[in-house]
């Protein structure tokens, strides 16, 4: 049973996280580029089939590497793309190509002024991202920079696969301060906004990873997460209302970001997903709202004004025995006196 106490009441515990992975978050797939654009009619079928094949020669790796490294831009792209093949599903391939030296040449290309051959080269780094011995040492050929500026610049698909690389690289706990410390959540941020639909996807995933730290939080906040979020969250065209209630319910961990969200209008969007979402995100939104009515008494009046309690109340009868809790931990906040009182500690399941 997960216990969560009305004191810390900031995390979503495992059962919402694993809930959370399962439906509302899926971890970004390798080699989400479009195929290729071939740079000139030299683009062999033959080699192409050839580096989808698990079945290669160390000798062929060792050369597509020379090539990352030649004058020629129309070189580099057809090594890097065939790199990106062979590491698109084989996890053997990856460890292979990883430790004959592909990372430094291929993190050096995510800084080309040639856009395709960056979106080759941030696409070959996300397929090796995936397995976790390479992290570091991705990590360490100075990637994070890289990506960074990547998710700033690149072309729609590099921007999303640099975003899906620095999510991989910040499940490594001590890679997230320096992740966030480099730039990516202002960019992160940025995609959320004006990304297309597999983008604003890819940056709220990777947005949920970082902001398990408090730092990064602070910072996703002065970046403005909070209106995108809400924006997503009071659209179920979007897609995105899981992600994002998810996202913000991390973002509601610091006082600034609840006053954020009650500032931008958070309060409707939260009561309204409590009144017609799906159960899981009637759970989020009453956990959220629970951090909001904790803060202040005024925040708990602003609540009763949208008229809450009768769902609150409704919910209170759930078959659900988190729905119910939440609801009655709920209802409980809302009829305290206006002054402040002490939190009483509140177990959940």
């Amino acid at each position: 049973m997960e216990v969560m106490v009305m004191e810390s009441r900031s995390e979503i515990g495992p059962q919402m996280i694993r809930s959370c992975s399962d439906g509302g978050f899926s971890d970004c797939n390798s080699d989400r580029s479009g195929e290729f654009s071939p740079t000139g009619g030299t683009f062999s079928l033959r080699r192409l089939l050839v580096s989808s094949s698990s079945e290669y020669s160390d000798e062929v790796v060792r050369g597509l590497i020379s090539e990352l490294e030649s004058p020629s831009v129309e070189s580099q792209c057809r090594a890097a793309t065939q790199l990106r093949f062979l590491a698109k599903h084989s996890p053997e391939n990856r460890i292979r190509i990883a430790r004959a030296g592909a990372v430094a040449p291929l993190v050096a290309l995510l800084s080309h002024p040639d856009p395709q051959l960056q979106e080759q080269g941030v696409t070959a780094v996300l397929n090796l991202s995936l397995c976790d011995e390479n992290k570091a040492t991705i990590a360490a050929a100075g990637a994070v920079g890289h990506l960074v500026r990547t998710l700033c610049f690149g072309t729609p698909a590099a921007r999303e696969n640099a975003a899906c690389a620095l999510l991989r690289l910040a499940q490594l706990d001590d890679l997230r301060a320096a992740i966030g410390g480099s730039g990516a959540i202002p960019a992160l941020v940025a995609l959320l906004e004006t990304g297309g639909s597999r983008g604003k996807k890819d940056a709220a995933t990777a947005l949920f990873t970082l902001l398990a730290s408090k730092e990064n939080s602070s910072r996703a906040v002065e970046a403005g997460v909070v209106r995108p979020l809400l924006d997503l969250m009071a659209d179920p065209e979007s897609g995105m209302v899981d992600k994002a209630a998810y996202v913000l319910h991390r973002v509601l961990a610091l006082p600034e970001g609840r006053a954020a969200a009650v500032d931008e209008g958070g309060l409707p969007v939260l009561v309204e997903m409590v009144d017609v979402g799906s159960q899981r995100q009637k759970e989020v939104a009453m956990l959220s709202l629970l951090q909001i009515c904790e803060e202040s008494s005024a925040y708990r009046r602003m609540v009763v004004r949208e008229g809450a309690i009768p769902s609150f109340v409704a919910l209170s009868q759930s078959s659900s025995k988190k729905i119910k809790e939440k609801a009655e931990a709920l209802i409980a906040l809302l009829r305290q006196p206006t002054s402040p009182s002490t939190k009483r500690p509140m177990a959940f399941a």
